[in-house]
């Protein structure tokens, strides 16, 4: 069972696991801009366990025997929408680093997302994991020991943070619109469901407030969810 500890100094809510912890893997989705990857690794951090995001991305090219320096040349060159779609959808905050073979006819975007399920299915199994995007929501919405988590924020939070990257306001807004547009067509292509699907996720969080916020928010809706669940176990 996990319990809330107030730390006087701090004035910081944190978690202490008791026993063991129902809830072994935490997926972050996000709306471009919205800091996502950055509380999702805030969350690593506070658990002691292990971010995929860019690492994710790494042991899917080393699953497909990509090498990730092929995948950066591949991201200069114009394919498909749909192939497109994959790259913008899948890549997590970790920019310009997808596995792509250079033959793409003999790793198509099917293989690709096939891949991408294998290795987070195998992350998954492994437990104590956070995981940054690329559709985790979806390929583990049905495992018991998942939270999800979905990051958004207004746009004016959202150019702020993507201007904090070095971006003009313009390119910002661009990103925004054009990122998030491209996640909502992937996933309606291949899991034909709208973007956020609002019914998979645990918890959806403004994060305006601040990521240190988010991350107690976060931290506390887990903790509250094994207490009930705990506490139904005990009555049955």
């Amino acid at each position: 069972m996990l319990t809330l500890s107030a730390d006087p100094d701090a004035q910081r809510v944190t978690l202490t696991a008791c026993d063991a912890m129902p809830i072994r893997i935490i997926t972050v989705e996000r709306e471009y801009g919205s800091g996502g990857a950055a509380i999702a690794r805030s969350l690593a951090e506070h658990l002691g366990w292990k971010l995929w995001d860019e690492e994710l991305t790494k042991e899917i090219a080393r699953v497909a025997k990509v090498d990730t320096k092929v995948a950066q040349r591949c991201d200069e060159h114009v394919d498909t929408l749909l192939y497109r779609l994959f790259k913008v959808y899948a890549r997590g905050s970790y920019e310009r680093t997808l596995p792509v073979a250079a033959d793409t006819g003999a790793f198509d975007t099917d293989r690709m997302v096939a891949t991408l399920h294998q290795v987070i299915d195998d992350v998954a199994a492994r437990g104590a994991s956070v995981i940054v995007g690329r559709g985790a929501t979806y390929f583990l919405r049905n495992r018991e020991d998942a939270f999800h988590v979905f990051i958004y924020a207004p746009i004016e939070e959202k150019i702020r943070r993507v201007q904090g990257i070095g971006k003009t306001e313009k390119e910002a807004r661009h990103l925004i619109d054009e990122i998030d547009r491209d996640r909502a067509a992937f996933i309606r292509h291949y899991f034909q469901a709208e973007w956020p699907h609002r019914s998979l996720y645990n918890v959806m969080i403004n994060s305006k407030f601040g990521d240190e916020h988010v991350v107690e928010t976060i931290l506390q809706s887990i903790a509250t969810l094994d207490k009930f669940t705990h506490n139904a176990a005990a009555k049955v």
